[in-house]
């Protein structure tokens, strides 16, 4: 059963960066269910993401390929989504990357990976809505939901460069939501640990073992973020430059 109603978002159209699997796949199938149509963007798992789309309810879904470290894979990528659809309703900015690296070892996190990290996690998405803007405006009723974590502004996580990635993201979003307003809202959810692939080496069993002390002591899935995503989407319409955090609590200490 949808957690939204199924015409609440009817007419509407979405796209929805790493799409293909995790927290991404999860909101694509949640729109879906409400009744908007899905782009569902991928950069190497075009199978995943088009057996995702041809799964989902409805009508009018496509996929699209964009790597967020190549500036003409975004450019071509936002031409072909506003040719589908012109007016766009939703940008869900769930891609980006880590890599664990501890984060004492500071000759472990050299020069190049560090500009990788920011050209995927921050500058990718920023290049995204810069193409996508014009669409979202057109709509009169747009929404980003940009997916960030509770690294920037707790200063943990799998490593310092993700920690910064994620800090500017919430920077972003609440730069943005001054100026593309009143037609467009700019929100982050903030999610701790989930159960998904996103970080290797991370299983179930650690994650369990993680949660335990926080105060809802049960480990975040994806539909939780997913949820969380959908809520600044259709129900959150006076808000905006915020941030929803989705991790049990843990964030609290």
């Amino acid at each position: 059963m949808s957690d939204t109603s199924i015409s609440e978002l009817a007419g509407r159209t979405a796209f929805v960066t790493g799409g293909s699997n995790g927290i991404g796949a999860a909101a694509v199938k949640m729109l879906a269910d409400a009744g908007a149509s899905v782009i569902v963007g991928y950069n190497q798992g075009e199978t995943r993401a088009r057996a995702l789309m041809e799964a989902l309810p409805g009508d009018g879904h496509g996929i699209q390929q964009l790597s967020l470290e190549d500036s003409a894979s975004v450019v071509n990528a936002g031409k072909a989504i506003r040719a589908k659809f012109p007016a766009l309703n939703v940008l869900v900015n769930s891609a980006g990357f880590t890599k664990p690296i501890p984060h004492d070892q500071l000759d472990a996190l050299d020069d190049e990976f560090m500009d990788v990290m920011l050209r995927a996690n921050v500058r990718g998405p920023f290049s995204v809505i810069r193409a996508l803007a014009p669409a979202l405006k057109a709509s009169g009723d747009g929404v980003i939901v940009n997916v960030s974590s509770v690294s920037a502004f707790t200063g943990a996580g799998s490593s310092i460069a993700y920690v910064a990635s994620k800090a500017a993201i919430d920077g972003i979003t609440m730069a943005l939501a001054r100026v593309l307003g009143p037609e467009v809202r700019v929100m982050c959810v903030s999610p701790g640990a989930v159960a998904t692939d996103f970080v290797a080496g991370r299983g179930r069993e650690q994650l369990e073992k993680l949660m335990e002390s926080s105060p809802l002591g049960r480990v975040t899935e994806p539909e939780d973020v997913a949820r969380a995503i959908m809520a600044c989407i259709t129900h959150l319409k006076a808000t905006t430059g915020d941030k929803i955090i989705v991790d049990g609590g843990r964030y609290l200490g």
